[in-house]
C-alpha cells in the first residue's frame, strides 16, 4: 500500500473483472482463428500439395479433412481422368499434309503430384502435355504413308503415339490411359484416288469369289456325272443274257398264277418265253 498526497493506492488489490474477460475473449478468438486457418478440406478426385515459405514439400494430402500449419499453403491438383483434344496438320512419309484430330486421355499419379507441381507448376497441361502430344503425333505420322494412315495403320499410329507419350510424360507423373484418333482428313484428290482403289479391290475380290463358286459348281457337276456313269457301267456289267431269261421265266410263272390270266401261248423259239395274247 502506498500513500501519495493523502491518497492510498492498494497495488495488491483485486484486478478489474472486465479486463480479465476481455483478455480471455481475445485469447479464445486467436485460438479459434488459428484452428480455422489450420483446417483444410481436400475434395474428391484431388490431392493437396503443400508449400512452406515458397518451398514445395514432399507431403501429399488426399481427399478428406486435414489439419495443416497456418504457415503452410495447400495447392489442390486434380487426379481425375482428364482429356486433351488436339487438331494438327501433320506430314505423311511422302510429304502430304494430313489433318488429324486426336484425343489424349490421362490422369496425374497422386504420389508424384508434388514433383509435378515443383518441376512444372499448376499449368502442366499447357506447358508439357499439349506440346508433347503434338510432337508425338508428328513423329508417328511421318513414318507412314497417307494411304496406310487412311486405311490400315490407324491402330499402329495410335500405339506409337501412346508409347512416345508414356516415355515422356510418365517420368513427370502423368499416366496415359488412351489415345483416340477421332478423324483423319486427306487431300480431296488423294482421298478420291484411295476410295477408287479400294472399290476396285472390292470388285476384284467379289469377282474372284464368284469365279471360285462357279468352279466349285462345275466340279460338283463333274463328280455327279462321273458317279452316274460309274453306276450305269456297274449295272450293265452285272446284267447277262441268262439273268434276263431267268427274270422272264419268273415273270411268266407269276402271270400263269394270276387269276386274271386267260390265254398263254408259247412262242418265240429263240428264248422260249411265253407270249400273252389275251386275258
Amino acid at each position: 500500500m502506498a500513500n501519495f498526497g493523502g491518497r492510498v493506492i492498494d497495488a495488491d488489490g483485486p484486478t478489474n473483472p472486465f479486463g480479465r474477460f476481455t483478455l480471455a475473449a481475445f485469447v479464445a478468438a486467436v485460438v479459434v482463428i488459428l484452428l480455422f486457418m489450420s483446417v483444410t478440406t481436400i475434395g474428391p478426385g484431388e490431392v493437396g500439395v503443400i508449400t512452406l515459405f515458397g518451398r514445395v514439400t514432399d507431403e501429399v494430402l488426399y481427399s478428406g479433412l486435414h489439419f495443416v500449419s497456418p504457415l503452410k499453403r495447400v495447392h489442390e491438383i486434380s487426379v481425375r481422368t482428364q482429356s486433351v483434344k488436339e487438331s494438327a496438320s501433320v506430314p505423311s512419309s511422302e510429304g502430304l499434309v494430313i489433318n488429324l484430330d486426336t484425343s489424349l486421355v490421362f490422369h496425374v499419379r497422386p504420389e508424384q503430384s508434388s514433383a509435378l507441381f515443383r518441376e512444372i507448376g499448376p499449368h502442366y497441361i499447357e506447358i508439357i502435355v499439349e506440346p508433347t502430344l503434338r510432337s508425338a503425333i508428328r513423329e508417328a505420322t511421318a513414318s507412314h504413308s497417307a494411304n496406310t494412315l487412311y486405311s490400315s495403320a490407324r491402330e499402329e499410329v495410335a500405339s506409337q503415339i501412346r508409347e512416345h507419350l508414356n516415355m515422356e510424360l510418365g517420368k513427370r507423373g502423368i499416366e496415359v490411359e488412351q489415345i483416340l484418333l477421332r478423324d483423319i482428313q486427306l487431300p480431296a484428290t488423294l482421298r478420291a484416288s484411295i476410295e477408287s482403289k479400294q472399290q476396285a479391290e472390292q470388285e476384284s475380290l467379289a469377282m474372284s469369289f464368284k469365279l471360285q463358286k462357279e468352279r466349285q459348281e462345275a466340279e460338283r457337276k463333274r463328280i455327279e456325272a462321273q458317279g452316274i456313269r460309274d453306276f450305269q457301267q456297274t449295272v450293265s456289267q452285272g446284267i447277262s443274257q441268262q439273268l434276263l431269261e431267268w427274270k422272264g421265266i419268273e415273270a411268266t410263272e407269276n402271270l400263269a398264277k394270276s387269276p386274271n390270266t386267260k390265254i398263254v401261248v408259247i412262242g418265240n423259239s429263240k428264248n422260249g418265253l411265253p407270249l400273252i395274247l389275251g386275258q
